[in-house]
């Protein structure tokens, strides 16, 4: 899965568990305003993105698809190795980015 400590560019966050079911996810949202920038399924990833990114990478891949949990304003990604390392981790940095924006 990912590695989110590994991830340069990502300053202080904090990682909260929520379980759903027989599910438990992995909720990471930024120590500054503690709102959630990555959610980390056993399968799946999701992420916030602005909307024409969302919209051009689930045009590209079969694997992303609308966020449940960001809506319009994310995507989440099935983990099946169909993007590149280097390319997810861009997104979960452009999410924590993103979601810095926010509170400003």
């Amino acid at each position: 899965m990912i590695d989110v400590k590994k991830i340069t560019g990502i300053g202080g966050y904090e990682e909260k568990e929520w379980k759903d079911g027989d599910e438990v996810d992995r909720i990471y949202v930024t120590e500054e305003n503690e709102k959630a920038f990555l959610v980390v399924r056993p399968k799946t990833i999701e992420v916030r993105c602005e909307k024409n990114l969302g919209r051009k990478l689930r045009e590209e891949y079969e694997s992303v698809m609308e966020s449940r949990y960001f809506g319009r304003g994310g995507i989440e990604l099935v983990m099946c190795g169909q993007m590149e390392d280097a390319e997810i981790e861009d997104l979960v940095r452009l999410s924590y980015n993103l979601t810095l924006a926010e509170q400003q």
